[in-house]
């Protein structure tokens, strides 16, 4: 289980890179095209170390319409993710990402009936709390003025199929290995961004993009899509779903840094508390119904 939060924690900062660099590129190259490349590079890399590793086997395409399933809600995700940071900011897309817990709780009820006890109410609740801080750096103006527009509109949109897919994705497991599971979902997703964005994909100028671009793609593909796929999938089968989702409270404070990192200026002091807020609903969340430490995962 301590593994699972650990692939968790570094899930979120990987996620965090694709808004603040999904919003350097979004509006040079279209969303299903991007994101079809993308996926088809994360799948190779995948079906690479599922070579080296535990290999190819018949059993582990049985029911192959879950891999399609998996791949096709997940495909709606990232293109109306892309499609919303044509015109959202990031920190604004970080903000509408912290309500997804909220949302995968819901989903993990009607798929799993997984249910919250209180105190995972009360830790998803203060994380929200802490993100949001964060998400605006502590400026209460900020907050009050928020004013969603199409882009924010669009993505809220989006959330709700990442939100599905987390419960989905423990919902279909039939003890495929993680890594042969995701390599799948993957190439599926991919698949589906392709069909659906053909004609855009004829019509860019592959040729045409800027090194920026092709630096961002293999960010997404590698880092953003096959790593981070690969912990997401881990961690859905050891944790329950509403755990999984609850490390999206670390992302604004991700978002915070990367945009740091570009160049875009420090945050203020002041949004120190919403980091902390964000580590005490992580530190609830980590901790066992009976209100004991989780115990940590054995060695193979």
């Amino acid at each position: 289980m301590a593994r699972g939060h650990l692939a968790m924690a570094a899930f979120s900062a990987m996620v965090a890179g694709s808004f603040s660099l999904g919003a350097l590129v979004a509006n040079d190259v279209a969303p299903t095209a991007l994101n079809a490349v993308r996926f088809a590079i994360a799948a190779a890399v995948l079906a690479a170390l599922v070579v080296a590793g535990p290999g190819f086997q018949r059993a582990h395409i049985r029911a192959p319409w879950r891999y399609l399933a998996l791949g096709g809600v997940f495909s709606i995700y990232f293109a109306l993710m892309f499609e919303g940071l044509k015109t959202a900011p990031p920190v604004s897309a970080g903000a509408i990402f912290t309500l997804t817990p909220l949302m995968t709780a819901g989903f993990a009820w009607l798929i799993l009936r997984q249910v919250l006890t209180r105190r995972m109410t009360l830790a998803l609740s203060i994380g929200a709390a802490g993100a949001v801080w964060v998400v605006f750096r502590a400026d209460w103006a900020a907050l009050l003025a928020f004013d969603p527009g199409r882009g924010e509109a669009i993505y809220f949109a989006g959330c709700f199929a990442h939100a599905a897919f987390i419960p989905l994705l423990r919902r279909f497991n039939r003890g495929e290995p993680s890594l042969v599971a995701t390599t799948y979902v993957c190439a599926s997703c991919g698949l589906m961004l392709a069909l659906a964005g053909a004609g855009e994909i004829a019509r860019t100028d592959w040729a045409a993009l800027s090194a920026k671009v092709w630096w961002v793609i293999v960010y997404l593909a590698v880092f953003a899509s096959a790593v981070s796929f690969f912990m997401m999938q881990y961690a859905a089968q050891v944790l329950p779903s509403s755990k999984v989702m609850a490390y999206t409270y670390l992302t604004p404070g991700w978002i915070i840094l990367w945009e740091l990192a570009l160049g875009h200026g420090l945050p203020p002091a002041l949004v120190l508390p919403g980091f902390a807020l964000s580590v005490l609903a992580l530190a609830l969340l980590m901790r066992d119904e009976e209100g004991r430490p989780a115990k940590r995962a054995q060695s193979p």
